[in-house]
């Protein structure tokens, strides 16, 4: 058996608001980025499931020829790149993403996994939290993806719930423009929370996808559509 090389600690930073430290590692080709104390947040070796995210957000916008998309949370590009890959030449995509090291490290040694999204001109970054976009901005987004802590469930930071809270989701249907899909994607399920969804106005879907192709642990993405 190939003995696997380990696990070497490139940079560390912290999370604002008491979210923990954030550690980046590599391991030949690999990259990790993990929390302190609760293990793997996300992997180059794995990202399915942030694919999935973007492609089948941009699929469910059919009659958009210019479409507007605000990812929340970068992690390791992969959403972001999928996004590109399939909204369209005209498209425009807002990336808010609240650790300033998050983006320096996709600028850096993480940007040719996913393909160096971050350089793309229809792509701007805002370093700032998604909550400050969603609270000033109002019908201005086609779609809003949420791949922000663990989903509901919180793994990070404490202000995380407000954008899976009544009042969180209101101001994603009030920054959404009519027909616009909110598209949150979760490590596991959550009844209360797709409750909460429908609650809001929402026309709700909910899919399971795997980590890693047809592999790996499902997750789990809500599609939930403005109507008016």
């Amino acid at each position: 058996m190939k003995r696997m090389n380990p696990w070497v600690l490139l940079d560390s930073t912290q999370v604002p608001g008491n979210g923990g430290e954030l550690r980046l590692y590599q391991r030949d080709d690999d990259f990790s980025i993990k929390i302190a104390g609760h293990g793997e947040l996300m992997s180059t070796r794995v990202h399915g499931s942030e694919d999935a995210l973007a492609e089948r957000t941009c699929a469910r916008l059919t009659n958009c020829v210019k479409p507007r998309l605000l990812i929340g949370g970068l992690g390791m590009g992969f959403t972001l790149a999928a996004a590109l890959r399939t909204a369209g030449d005209q498209a425009q995509v807002v990336v808010a993403e609240l650790v300033p090291a998050v983006v320096a490290w996709n600028r850096g040694p993480l940007g040719e996994h996913a393909g160096h999204p971050l350089q793309d001109p229809r792509v701007s970054v805002r370093e700032v939290d998604v909550a400050r976009i969603l609270k000033a901005e109002q019908q201005a987004f086609d779609a809003i993806l949420l791949d922000v802590d663990n989903g509901p469930e919180g793994l990070t930071r404490k202000e995380n719930d407000w954008l899976y809270s009544m009042n969180g989701l209101n101001s994603a249907y009030a920054a959404l423009r009519p027909q616009g899909v909110l598209a949150v994607w979760s490590a596991s399920p959550d009844r209360v929370f797709h409750q909460r969804l429908r609650k809001v106005g929402f026309e709700v879907d909910e899919i399971r996808v795997r980590a890693r192709g047809s592999k790996g642990a499902r997750h789990i993405i809500w599609f939930a559509k403005r109507i008016i």
